[in-house]
């Protein structure tokens, strides 16, 4: 999707939809203006809130715009970056179910309305180009079309290009904010084009192979390791998972070094299980099929080091992705093994279910050891206590570090990508004592998401600057949860906005 901005009048664009921002303030003193200067009719006013995410759409008026239509869209009070980001998400949205092609947004009064939101040109540009890349999301490869009931001349029209028009002084403010908002939303549509992939189109392989053109094209190392080499370095907890399947797993290592002496080695850690079935311990048939989501931090380990390398950022940006699916298979693991992981810790499977913290505790020593960084930051899917406790709009924070925490937390509000903090004491260590081994990888029914994070907390090898996040509910849309199902893309902005404030 090409987007641009242009400082060329609004009479002059040539557009299938011209879009104007009105926030409530607004409301009365801009918009009876606007409309009237473009000769349409301002009844429509009386119905319309303003409010943030609302869109309404006017036809007719006079010669002085090329565009047959014209949507109003609400920026409720503009004081937030989410009233700016709702905007964008329904006039994307709208354009799209309207089969535009062409759309152009007056942004003619981003200065007023950036000061009102105590925010820069620059950071509304790039919060709504985001949105417009979110709002404006399909996923349809998959479809074959020959269900759609169109006559073979009709051709598809898709939302190919977006105008930007602004007021000379702001343009090269505005056009730095669309690149980076370009670039955050492109790698967000690609986490969740891999998110939405289904089993038999994703394997561990395939994550491996999209890290691989990732890094060719960006000009960053991967490293891929394939199960001979997994063996060899005795990641077992990666094994274990990967025993009842017939694909190999992968472990791969994706490393961003910016020119110069990096600020700052990061190291970031996804789960990526690319279809749960819970394996023996089998999971409940109903919505199994949305356990194709279980790698979604795998995908958003990829989309963030993508967008670091892009972005240029001076630091020192180690994505480390383990891969497999998890599948009941007469040779699979067994609840009631024992296994030996990388850190040589052993663990008591209580229940094949609890699998992704098996892979990640080798991947979290491996970072640790191997790397020494300054910061780890792990994300999974990885129970859905988290969602009961949280539901499906806010992910689990747990840190053992209160600075980290703050960062990461207050990189979500930025974003709209909301966290929320939970304890990590050492009483509930107790939980995932074994009789029979070091650890169990299960903590009983009460805070599953606490117990989960204590035992991945076993192998950062006392790291002082850790945080672990559970995105197992805003990571994926269920069906008819919203507008668009699926893959959400979740962590890519907050990560990269957090980057951005260690560069």
């Amino acid at each position: 999707m090409k987007i641009s901005v242009t400082k060329t009048e609004i009479d002059r664009l040539v557009t299938d939809l011209l879009a104007l921002p009105i926030s409530k303030g607004d409301l009365k003193k801009e918009a009876e203006k606007l409309l009237s200067g473009l000769e349409l009719d301002q009844k429509v006013l009386k119905d319309f809130k303003a409010d943030a995410g609302e869109v309404v759409l006017l036809y007719g008026g006079s010669g002085k715009c090329s565009a047959s239509r014209i949507a109003l869209f609400g920026v409720g009070e503009a004081k937030t970056l989410d009233d700016w980001r709702k905007g964008a998400l329904s006039i994307a949205s709208r354009a799209v179910e309207l089969k535009v092609a062409k759309l152009a947004v007056d942004f003619s009064s981003i200065d007023r309305l950036a000061a009102e939101s105590a925010q820069s040109v620059e950071t509304l540009a790039d919060t709504f180009v985001a949105g417009l890349f979110a709002g404006s999301y399909r996923f349809d490869r998959l479809k074959s079309g020959k269900l759609d009931k169109k006559k073979p001349s009709e051709k598809k029209t898709e939302l190919s290009g977006i105008v930007l028009r602004v007021e000379d002084a702001l343009l090269v403010e505005t056009e730095s904010g669309v690149v980076s908002g370009k670039i955050v939303g492109s790698c967000q549509k690609m986490a969740r084009d891999l998110v939405n992939l289904p089993g038999n189109y994703l394997q561990a392989e395939d994550i491996a192979k999209a890290a691989s053109e990732s890094g060719k094209k960006y000009g960053y190392q991967v490293t891929v390791f394939h199960k001979k080499e997994i063996e060899s370095l005795g990641m077992g907890g990666l094994l274990a998972v990967n025993k009842g399947s017939f694909s190999p797993p992968t472990f791969t290592i994706l490393d961003y070094k910016p020119e110069g002496k990096p600020k700052a080695v990061i190291a970031l850690v996804g789960k990526g299980v690319t279809f749960d079935s819970g394996g023996i311990s089998i999971k409940p048939s109903e919505n199994m099929g949305e356990m194709k989501s279980d790698m979604a931090g795998a995908a958003t380990v990829l989309g963030v080091v993508e967008a670091a390398a892009r972005l240029s950022l001076p630091l020192h940006i180690i994505g480390l992705v383990p891969a497999t699916d998890n599948m009941p298979d007469g040779k699979a693991q067994n609840p009631g093994d024992v296994i030996t992981t990388y850190s040589g810790i052993t663990v008591e499977v209580g229940n094949t279910d609890a699998e992704g913290r098996l892979i990640l505790a080798d991947a979290l020593t491996y970072a640790s050891e191997k790397y020494k960084p300054d910061v780890i930051i792990d994300l999974a899917t990885l129970t859905g206590a988290c969602i009961v406790a949280l539901g499906y709009s806010v992910a689990g924070l747990f840190s053992n570090n209160d600075k980290l925490a703050d960062e990461i937390f207050q990189a979500g509000l930025q974003t709209g990508e909301k966290v929320w903090r939970m304890p990590l004491w050492d009483l509930y260590d107790e939980q995932i004592k074994s009789d029979v081994a070091d650890l169990s990888n299960t903590g009983g029914r009460g805070a599953g998401s606490v117990t989960a994070a204590k035992f991945l907390e076993k192998f950062i090898k006392e790291h002082k600057n850790w945080a672990h996040i559970d995105i197992a509910g805003p990571s994926f849309t269920p069906k008819g949860g919203g507008k668009v199902n699926g893959g959400t893309g979740f962590g890519v902005a907050m990560l990269v906005e957090l980057l951005k404030k260690w560069s």
